[in-house]
């Protein structure tokens, strides 16, 4: 990577040298598609890519608003790639799916609406599992996205793409949306943060999200640094009409200045680990915690054992509920297309058909115990500041192979059931950071770990996870081998 590849920079650096007249927009438009051009066609991040012309002519444009004084805002001129569960008009939204292949979007969803209102110009999508569903981003429309430290296994998912193009300095930052880690688990595996904000703190829609029901998923930031984490999810936060449920409070900016790590000084984290033996683990990813663990105890943090307080089986059978009575709902009107039910993945297939025999009283009971959990959560947090479990329970697998049948010695009997570390945050509707936390000793995969705060406490998780990245910024600056080369003369600006 060249010392003045734009690239290189962080969003809120990127920002400033814009609006300060230093870096042009073309220029950071030339740059980001040289890099694209680089690296994308191995690692499959970013998918309908717009034409370049027409992408420096919103940049050209972008540069002329800014002669004339004015701004759009903070990511003015800034190029960014949408999730491809979300809408952004003129783009085709495929969810991964063949069905929706040529389904093009008309209007903006609300998230990218904001996006563009801050000044970002959209150039694709990022890729996704078929229908986001499943950590291993592949699809029959795109192929599969491979890990941004090793080309070889999976990058995560669903926000796979948008992981792996942030690791390799294809976009600055990058949206993404958590239904069972889909945020946390491809940011830890490709040494990025991802963030589950608390429900309804980032509306979704409209469409999937403007049914009058809570919701498991949720949109998010992922970013290379805390500080354009927590200014995207400032621009993606705050109420929406069309969304019901999301909440009018408002976001608690990030603090700058002072000692950056002194949130960690008498930090109370309980460990929930591996739930007392209860989730399977792959050899050396709680060594990874634990030595992340070990930095914040380092840097004052009382570091204690925690316990669920709930029966984990019981948790999972709720789980399944929701997820099924949500899941099936999308995908049934799918179903009806021509050739549906033969393009479906078997996995889409199987939440669907779980959804059939759900009923009523099932689900009711589920939202019951959704209840109490949320509570019990409630009370740990009147010990506990926060708490850290894993961000996935296993290393990245090969891309070939769909989802892990064993982690640890333990048959998986779903193709989520190896993601079971990251349904808590989401059934209590909590904030939850993925940070950085350790690489394999032998292979060099990443690993993250979960840091879950209170209910609204997003602001608050924003400024331990800041601390964190203050005392180990060495390590956390750390850059996939493959990003390091620089482009061929061809491809550079």
């Amino acid at each position: 990577m060249l010392a003045d590849d734009p690239t290189s920079l962080p969003a809120h650096t990127l920002s400033a040298r814009i609006h300060d007249g230093s870096l042009r927009c073309v220029a950071l438009m030339q740059a980001t598609l040289a890099r694209i051009a680089q690296f994308n066609p191995r690692h499959n991040a970013i998918v309908n890519l717009a034409p370049e012309a027409g992408l420096l002519a919103q940049a050209a444009a972008a540069d002329a608003e800014l002669a004339q004084g004015r701004s759009r805002g903070w990511l003015h001129g800034i190029p960014m790639a949408i999730k491809d569960t979300a809408d952004a008009a003129g783009f085709p939204t495929t969810r991964g799916s063949p069905l929706l292949a040529r389904s093009v979007a008309t209007q903006d969803g609300i998230g990218t609406a904001r996006l563009r209102a801050a000044g970002a110009i959209v150039i694709g999508k990022t890729n996704v599992p078929e229908f986001g569903l499943g950590s291993h981003s592949f699809n029959e429309v795109f192929g599969v996205t491979r890990n941004a430290w090793d080309p070889a296994v999976s990058a995560g998912g669903s926000s796979g793409g948008a992981a792996v193009a942030l690791a390799l300095r294809l976009l600055p930052l990058a949206d993404g949306s958590d239904f069972m880690g889909s945020l946390r688990n491809p940011a830890g595996w490709n040494h990025v943060f991802g963030m589950r904000p608390t429900q309804g703190r980032v509306p979704m829609g409209p469409g999937v999200a403007d049914v009058w029901v809570d919701q498991l998923a949720t949109e998010g930031p992922m970013a290379r640094n805390v500080t354009d984490l927590a200014r995207m999810l400032a621009t993606q936060a705050g109420h929406d009409p069309r969304a019901p449920l999301s909440l009018d409070a408002p976001l608690e900016p990030l603090a700058t200045g002072g000692d950056p790590a002194a949130a960690l000084r008498g930090l109370r984290i309980g460990v929930l680990g591996d739930l007392d033996g209860h989730l399977p683990m792959e050899a050396g990813v709680m060594d990874a915690c634990d030595e992340a663990l070990r930095h914040m105890e380092r840097a004052g943090a009382v570091v204690e054992p925690a316990a669920l307080g709930m029966e984990p089986a019981r948790l999972w059978d709720c789980w399944l509920a929701w997820r099924r009575a949500l899941v099936g709902a999308r995908i049934a009107p799918l179903l009806a297309l021509p050739g549906g039910r033969e393009r479906i993945k078997p996995e889409a297939l199987w939440e669907y058909e779980g959804s059939l025999g759900l009923d009523f009283a099932e689900f009711m009971r589920a939202s019951q115990k959704r209840t109490r959990f949320y509570h019990r959560l409630r009370a740990l947090f009147e010990r506990f500041d926060v708490l850290a479990l894993p961000s996935a329970q296993a290393w990245p697998f090969p891309v070939a192979q769909r989802w892990p049948k064993e982690v640890g010695g333990v048959a998986m009997d779903t193709y989520h059931r190896w993601m079971e570390v990251t349904i808590y945050a989401t059934l209590a509707g909590v904030p939850a950071i993925s940070v950085p936390a350790g690489f394999h000793p032998e292979r060099g995969w990443p690993m993250g770990l979960q840091l879950v705060g209170p209910h609204g406490a997003d602001a608050f998780l924003l400024r331990v996870a800041a601390a964190y990245e203050a005392e180990r910024a060495a390590f956390i600056a750390r850059v996939p081998p493959a990003a390091l080369a620089q482009p061929t003369p061809q491809e550079h600006p």
